[in-house]
């Protein structure tokens, strides 16, 4: 009779402690990637441009999320093309692979060549991009990417400026809930 209260009372005990119900999975927010990466852009002011760029995403729904990415690339002469952008980015899940693809907005700047009286004229303009990659899953945090995109700059010298930007970098992903 001892044996038996005993085990009845150290399932109720251990009661408290499993559970029968699974935990939700639909329940978080969303995944959030930080990373960075080395870019080279040709451009159609001055050449071929290389630097470096931050990024993250934050993917809400399935397939669905949010990219924000920072360009800073210049050439030999100090020129150089800095970017800001956001925009959506629709992906697919296929094993260790994900490609997506982006349209975004932003605003860049541009800083001219050396005027005839010494100074440098810097000036900003808005722009649209479109652009494409693939993120491989090396660790369940560490992506590593490779990624291309072209842009639009509106207004620029009386034309328009359109780099074309390729970026390989990496990131952290961190899981939201």
């Amino acid at each position: 009779m001892l044996t038996r209260l005993i085990i009845f009372i150290g399932l109720l005990g251990s009661a408290s402690i499993l559970h029968a119900q699974s935990e939700p999975t639909a329940s978080r927010l969303g995944d959030l990637k930080i990373g960075g990466g080395l870019s080279v852009a040709n451009s159609d002011y001055g050449g071929q441009y290389t630097g470096g760029s931050a990024y993250f995403d934050f993917d809400f729904l399935p397939h669905i999320g949010l990219e924000g990415q920072f360009h800073f690339v210049k050439d030999s002469s100090d020129l150089y093309e800095k970017t800001y952008e956001v925009g959506g980015r629709y992906y697919r899940i296929h094993r260790k692979f994900a490609p997506y693809a982006k349209v975004m907005y932003g605003r860049g700047v541009f800083n001219f060549p050396l005027l005839p009286n010494g100074s440098r004229a810097n000036l900003a303009y808005n722009l649209m991009a479109v652009g494409a990659g693939v993120d491989y899953r090396v660790k369940p945090w560490l992506y590593v990417r490779v990624d291309g995109e072209y842009q639009n700059w509106f207004g620029f010298e009386n034309s328009s400026l359109s780099p074309a930007i390729f970026t390989v970098g990496a990131a952290y992903r961190f899981k939201a809930r």
